[in-house]
């Protein structure tokens, strides 16, 4: 493993660290650093001739071994799959044809020598142009940008490791795909620095040109078919403006997917490859890169600039809105890092300005969804005192909100919150000496839901009786607080607006209880066992028939949805009146029991008024199944 890690070092390195180690016969070692050391003139240019000779000698066999124009053997044979050392040896005798030429040309730059070596080095370059085709072509599956970014990370992570790490260890190998990440690095990192042997010596040798230009086709063409492979597409505004909103809705998940694809391994990696392959020339480099991705780095970034400016305006999208505003702001490190020269200056501002346009359009939506909520007059009551459709749809609007709470401050710092004045005193327990951002968009919260609580309380006037009107405000608090604790409003609101919301449904739910039960309580006598005359027992009884199956009747169609909430109303207008009825039944049921017509008086057993109780706040099977249904906004 050593061995071949040694060996790659070999051929990556450039000519001038490896003419150190070459043999005094060589043409980089005995041509130029003979001609070092004597100062050459116009009255010796014998030794010029004789440089340019030896190397055209040692140069000449090698280029035209290789010209596809002499032999079917180099047409059909690449260079550097065929042998590696012949590659490199070719690499260093253009290298020394270019500098004997530049050497030459400043002697007799008439020289017929010069005019050989010229047509030779574009026989070479031509090779050279060939093989740099032939790579980028040929290793398209272990050079596009997934394979690039993960020989980067492993190749990066690889070097922090111990030196005195076991070597076993280092070299493990994971297959994916039928093919072994090792074997993928391996020709990876082979490809790369035969493309960047190739590319340094065309540019040094002055042809730059013709090697840029194969790479910007070749590259770009892999940029395109990825960018048109995750489904994004360039459209016009009046194409989005016309849209349905279906449509739109697939077409920003698809944005989605591709934004987090193409910045994290599209143009990361052609980034890392781009600067690998043009390390020498940073001008190269730039231009390059910037050539390639900005076609597709151009269409992907402008697409949530033409939604935000297009689309129809309605509170329930500005989900989406918040999503592609969130990848923009999570991966613009990534961005600013990847485009950063001043060439890419065009692509960080269209990122931006769908960024900015995003924020726009969050901010008029959430004003929206504010202004139709205080609008919002509905007069019909609840049957049964139940949640109220608007309590279900401001939650899960409030409740997804609150998933973007990380976002949010710099969407709406443009928008200040709701003076904490405008809350009523003890509605929020942070001090008023917070002026975080995080404070503001609490601030917004929990006016939002103040919003909707005033709402609540108009609702509930509507109730003929006042009772239900308190069952529909416990009813619709609990949703709110359970929505709340269950959900990132918890972090936002805190336990103390929890605490006292919590502390308000109970009220709310004693006193329904109260005003819905206390009749069939007070229907009782205080001391149930106490002696009384039969006549008075008679009348007891009949009071607690009449009462009770008044109040079961009329409250037999109350919902109560939440569970917890359910029970507790349950057992404590249970344990108000079973224990009393049932030590009263029991001493004076055998009095009643004698008399005719007994059992018009005593019409319920405890085990009967037990169950019946039980048998509350179920409501209807129908009027339960609706209630049970929750909206969630279009995500």
């Amino acid at each position: 493993m050593a061995r071949r890690r040694i060996g790659m070092r070999e051929i990556c390195c450039s000519p001038k660290s490896s003419s150190k180690s070459d043999s005094p016969n060589s043409p980089s070692t005995s041509l130029f650093s003979s001609a070092s050391r004597f100062s050459f003139s116009p009255s010796r240019p014998s030794f010029s001739d004789s440089v340019m000779n030896r190397t055209l000698e040692m140069a000449e066999p090698m280029i035209m071994k290789w010209d596809p124009n002499t032999t079917n053997y180099a047409k059909v044979t690449s260079l550097f799959h065929e042998s590696r050392g012949e590659a490199n040896d070719f690499i260093k005798c253009v290298y020394n044809l270019h500098k004997a030429m530049h050497f030459h040309s400043m002697e007799n730059p008439k020289s017929d020598k010069l005019v050989r070596a010229q047509s030779l080095m574009q026989v070479a370059v031509k090779r050279l142009q060939k093989e740099f085709y032939q790579i980028l072509s040929m290793n398209r599956a272990h050079l596009d940008p997934e394979s690039i970014t993960t020989v980067s990370s492993r190749t990066s992570a690889r070097s922090s490791l111990s030196e005195f790490e076991d070597e076993e260890e280092d070299d493990r190998i994971v297959v994916v795909a039928g093919e072994s990440i090792s074997e993928v690095e391996d020709v990876s990192n082979v490809a790369m620095a035969d493309l960047r042997l190739i590319a340094e010596c065309m540019i040094s040798s002055g042809y730059a040109k013709d090697c840029v230009k194969t790479y910007k086709v070749i590259r770009k063409s892999i940029i395109d078919e990825a960018i048109y492979r995750l489904d994004v597409e360039k459209l016009s505004s009046s194409q989005v403006h016309k849209m349905d909103w279906e449509v739109l809705d697939l077409k920003i998940k698809d944005w989605l997917r591709a934004a987090d694809v193409a910045v994290k391994i599209l143009f990361n990696g052609e980034r890392i490859l781009c600067d690998h392959v043009f390390l020498s020339n940073d001008s190269i480099r730039e231009s390059c890169f910037t050539e390639i991705t900005k076609d597709g780095s151009m269409i992907l970034f402008s697409f949530p600039e033409i939604v935000a400016k297009n689309c129809k305006k309605s509170p329930e999208k500005v989900f989406r809105l918040l999503d592609m505003y969130t990848a923009i702001a999570e991966h613009w490190p990534e961005i600013e890092a990847i485009f950063s020269s001043d060439s890419e200056s065009v692509i960080r501002s269209q990122a931006l300005t769908s960024h900015d346009k995003l924020g726009e359009s969050i901010r008029t939506a959430l004003a929206e969804f504010e202004t139709v909520l205080q609008k919002e007059s509905s007069k019909t009551p609840i049957a049964g005192g139940g949640i109220h459709h608007i309590t279900v749809d401001v939650m899960d609007y409030v409740t997804l909100l609150a998933d973007y709470s990380n976002v949010l401050p710099d969407i709406l710092a443009e928008s200040p919150p709701p003076a904490k004045g405008s809350l009523p005193e003890s509605y929020f327990g942070i001090a008023d000496t917070d002026e975080s951002p995080a404070q503001a968009i609490s601030l917004r919260f929990a006016w939002l839901i103040l919003i909707l609580l005033c709402k609540l309380d108009g609702k509930a006037k509507h109730y003929k009786d006042v009772s239900f009107a308190y069952l529909f405000l416990a009813n619709n608090l609990r949703y709110i607080v359970v929505k709340v604790r269950s959900s990132n409003l918890k972090y936002l609101l805190g336990e103390n607006w929890i605490s006292k919301h919590e502390e308000k449904v109970k009220q709310f739910a004693s006193n329904y209880e109260r005003l819905g039960w206390s009749h069939v309580i007070e229907s009782l006598p205080r001391e149930p066992t106490a002696s009384m005359a039969p006549q008075q027992v008679k009348e007891i009884f009949k009071r607690f028939n009449s009462s009770f199956e008044q109040a079961h009747r009329k409250h037999s169609m109350c919902v109560v949805s939440d569970n917890n909430l359910r029970d507790e109303l349950k057992v404590s207008i249970t344990e108000k009146i079973l224990p009393t009825y049932r030590e009263f039944y029991n001493k004076y049921r055998n009095v009643i029991i004698k008399e005719r017509h007994s059992a018009h008086v005593v019409r319920f057993s405890p085990e009967e008024v037990g169950h019946q109780l039980s048998d509350l706040f179920f409501g209807p099977i129908e009027l339960e199944r609706c209630l049970s249904f929750e909206f969630s906004p279009s995500r």
